[in-house]
């Protein structure tokens, strides 16, 4: 196919290079007659404006860079959806980076989407779920986010001021423990998550303030952490089962962990929830796919990725919009908590 520039077209309808630049960005009035011949050559040569040449004129690329820790949780590509969708319907493409969480991944996709001059930066996991997160790490969102709107959904960084997302988490929390609560468990474990991440911290610290407002003590040896994994639900499960005294309901860090911990409280012979309660948390598909259905905790992932999106554009475009927006979260009952029969005898 012959490589056809905006130069080609303009010499074939004897006009400026700048009339077909006003056709092509509909920036600018351009006579009826003028704009037809300009785009009947257009459609002959099948000619596609070349995005890099584009993006020098109109000084953006249409590019978004979203970096996420694990795209086998469900809850981060539920996220990605919302913010997919909204983008396509804005006319963007974008960059998907997935790092594990590793801090030295997430380094070199900063530096790679500063390097492709992306239009904005969404960023989830990672550094920005640490409790205390080291200052060069730090400076490295500090120092992109002076060239390019960044926004951070569900995470912060200390010492310094970005937008961000986030659904209230510790009132997820509160209203998973509390539902527990008001169903007649006095004996409530936590399990999931690592200890030192802001959103395992926040869960862990709503789970105690909620008990002790309800007048209830707790045990700390049933508050286990190790990971955000279904491997890690079904390791820190059979941890509370080998003890001598066990919690008549468990609240977990996620979904995940809530699948571990449902199968192997099953395996141990156990019937949830007639046995014992399980409160999940993100409502993620995983909720739906098992039985019994999970009862847990709507973080509004596909809105929330929707709204950061909305929130991100309006820094590109040079708007006001407020430093940080949260989502509330809300309680989806389901079939894994009922009743505590042995309270309720």
């Amino acid at each position: 196919m012959q490589n056809i520039t905006v130069y080609d077209i303009a010499r074939e309808a004897n006009v400026s290079v700048s009339t077909v630049s006003r056709v092509l960005n509909g920036t600018a009035p351009v006579k009826e007659s003028t704009r037809n011949l300009i785009l009947e050559i257009i459609e002959k040569y099948q000619f596609q404006p070349n995005a890099l040449a584009r993006s020098l004129i109109k000084k953006e690329t249409k590019t978004i860079g979203i970096i996420l820790p694990d795209i086998t949780n469900p809850f981060f590509p539920e996220v990605f959806s919302g913010a997919e969708n909204a983008l396509r319907e804005a006319g963007y493409t974008f960059f998907l980076c997935t790092t594990a969480g590793d801090s030295r991944r997430e380094s070199e996709y900063l530096s790679i989407l500063r390097e492709r001059q992306v239009d904005g930066i969404l960023f989830l996991g990672g550094r920005i779920n640490r409790s205390n997160c080291e200052p060069d790490l730090v400076q490295e969102v500090v120092d992109i986010s002076k060239r390019i709107p960044v926004v951070l959904i569900n995470g912060d960084l200390p010492n310094h001021t970005f937008y961000r997302v986030s659904t209230d988490e510790y009132l997820g929390a509160q209203l998973g423990v509390q539902h527990l609560i008001d169903l007649g468990h006095e004996n409530i474990g936590f399990i999931g998550g690592r200890n030192g991440t802001s959103t395992t911290d926040v869960k862990v610290n709503a789970f105690r303030d909620t008990m002790r407002k309800n007048g209830l003590s707790f045990r700390e040896e049933w508050v286990l952490y190790d990971d955000f994994t279904i491997t890690s639900g079904k390791i820190l499960m059979e941890k509370l089962l080998n003890m001598y005294c066990k919690p008549s309901a468990v609240c977990c860090v996620n979904d995940f962990a809530s699948v571990g911990a449902i199968k192997t409280a099953i395996k141990y012979g156990l019937r949830i929830p007639e046995d014992m309660s399980i409160m999940g948390y993100d409502d993620t598909i995983l909720s739906t796919s098992m039985i019994p259905e999970l009862t847990t905790i709507s973080q509004n992932s596909v809105e929330l990725g929707k709204i950061a999106v909305e929130i991100l554009r309006a820094l590109i475009n040079g708007e006001e919009v407020a430093q940080h927006t949260i989502i509330q979260p809300k309680l989806v009952r389901r079939q894994s908590t009922s009743i505590n029969c042995v309270h309720h005898r």
